[in-house]
């Protein structure tokens, strides 16, 4: 799937394409709590080799020991895919964001995404990911890789 043209991934080598471009990973609504779901799969990815970038409006200081930003247009440097972990009631307003910032990818975990929000990614040219976890995807296909 090439960056220019958006699209729902649907096929695992679609997925695999993704994940394998992105290396920065800004994870929208990445908790402090090691106990939740974002703080597990954040980890997990940061253990696969991924640069996380904590964005979560609440959180000051560091997650994971990574700077925390309020906002996807607070980070200074490279963004190749989001990862949402809000209410889908947020999708939307994440994908704008998305969009303008002209960030190729964007990942919503199971539960996070709205039919509204996933058209207007589509439209926007954004390669988009729903109905999957990223943590289950990457480890589905690092498994599948001979090493």
């Amino acid at each position: 799937m090439e960056s220019s043209s958006g699209g729902v991934a649907a096929t695992r080598e679609e997925i695999d394409a993704i994940l394998a471009k992105a290396r920065y990973i800004a994870v929208v609504g990445l908790s402090k709590d090691l106990n939740k779901t974002s703080h597990r799969i954040a980890s997990y990815l940061q253990g696969a080799g991924y640069k996380i970038i904590p964005v979560n409006p609440t959180a000051d200081d560091q997650i994971l020991g990574e700077q925390v930003y309020h906002r996807l247009s607070e980070i200074p440097g490279r963004v190749d895919m989001v990862d949402v972990f809000r209410p889908s009631g947020e999708a939307l307003q994440i994908v704008r964001e998305t969009a303008g910032l002209g960030i190729p990818a964007i990942w919503f975990q199971l539960g996070c995404a709205s039919d509204e929000a996933v058209r207007e990614a589509v439209d926007s040219g954004l390669q988009v990911v729903q109905g999957h976890c990223i943590m289950v995807e990457h480890m589905r296909g690092a498994q599948g890789q001979s090493r």
